[in-house]
């Protein structure tokens, strides 16, 4: 079983790969070599979920940092879109439109983090009160 063992990690560290890069699981465990039923047994298991996470929570930080780059350029575009006299004025509203509700949504998570942060901080206080 130790050669076993072994063996199923490299498989596994494949199989999380395919499933993060195939259209299925089907297609998934066509690509690492192994049946269906076997990828869909491994998907069950509390070690291959939480390497599938991490892998998924990788990707998808990946991802948003390609998104907030952007950001200043998406930015740009929808003030020269506002600002712009030659853009039809439906199409200026919707610009308008998504910037306030972008920036207040902005705004909101800026007064959760705020109010997480505190929250976390007088729950240290009191553990280490009680200690």
């Amino acid at each position: 079983m130790k050669g076993h063992g072994a063996k199923f990690g490299r498989k596994k560290e494949e199989a999380v790969a395919a499933l993060l890069s195939q259209r299925n699981v089907e297609e998934a465990a066509r690509v690492v070599g192994v049946s269906t039923t076997t990828l869909i047994r491994w998907q069950q298991l509390p070690e291959f979920q939480e390497a599938f996470r991490k892998a998924r929570h990788g990707a998808f930080s990946q991802s948003m940092g390609r998104l907030q780059q952007a950001s200043g350029a998406a930015v740009s575009a929808l003030l020269r879109t506002v600002v712009d006299p030659a853009t039809p004025p439906a199409t200026r509203v919707r610009a308008a439109d998504s910037i306030l509700a972008h920036s207040a949504r902005a705004l909101e998570l800026e007064d959760i983090e705020v109010r997480v942060a505190d929250l976390e901080r007088i729950a240290a206080e009191r553990a280490k009160a009680k200690n």
